[in-house]
């Protein structure tokens, strides 16, 4: 396994596999990751900025301290993802389609993304931020939410009875995604 630290990548295509690597305090910039390979490699402390990581294979992936922006990451398996440590954060990405499933993430800050589809079941998303999110369609089944501010989040639909949101912050007219389950008509 190669070590690289404190390096800046720009523009490169890393669609190929990349090798069993850990990379410490590096920068991605607009690089290629999509569908590539990315098992057993660990990212620590590092920034990916205006990449793409669609459909990048995640197998044992480590993520510490990792943070996401600009950057376009449909259909990642982050449940498939090295749990260790695990802990990133994500600002203005499309994360369509992805699964975080059996994830303890707790405080993890989403940031303006899209959110729609993803798979946040029996999840630990305590204490985590919503900021203006989309989460169409995100599934919540069996997640803890505790302390969990989706205050500004958009388009979500949480059953309370099904999921852990003691504390969780909502704002009106939004919170109507928790009556869904009670079909019932809520009028303005």
């Amino acid at each position: 396994m190669s070590y690289i630290q404190d390096n800046t990548f720009k523009g490169l295509d890393f669609t190929r596999s990349v090798p069993h690597s850990e990379f410490d305090n590096c920068t991605f910039i607009a690089c290629n990751f999509e569908q590539s390979d990315l098992s057993q490699v660990r990212f620590n402390d590092c920034t990916f900025e205006e990449c793409n990581l669609s459909l990048a294979k995640l197998t044992q992936t480590a993520f510490r301290n990792v943070h996401f922006k600009d950057c376009k990451m449909l259909g990642l398996r982050f449940d498939a993802c090295n749990p260790f440590g695990i802990e990133f954060s994500f600002e203005n990405c499309q994360l369509r389609h992805s699964s975080y499933f059996e994830l303890k993430i707790r405080k993890t800050n989403f940031v303006s993304c899209q959110l729609e589809e993803v798979d946040f079941s029996n999840s630990d998303l305590s204490e985590s931020v919503f900021n203006n999110c989309d989460l169409r369609g995100a599934v919540f089944d069996q997640t803890t939410l505790v302390k969990a501010d989706f205050r500004s989040a958009v388009n979500y639909v949480i059953n309370p009875e099904q999921n852990k949101i003691k504390k969780a912050r909502f704002s009106l007219p939004a919170i109507t995604g928790l009556l869904n389950k009670y079909d019932i008509l809520i009028e303005q």
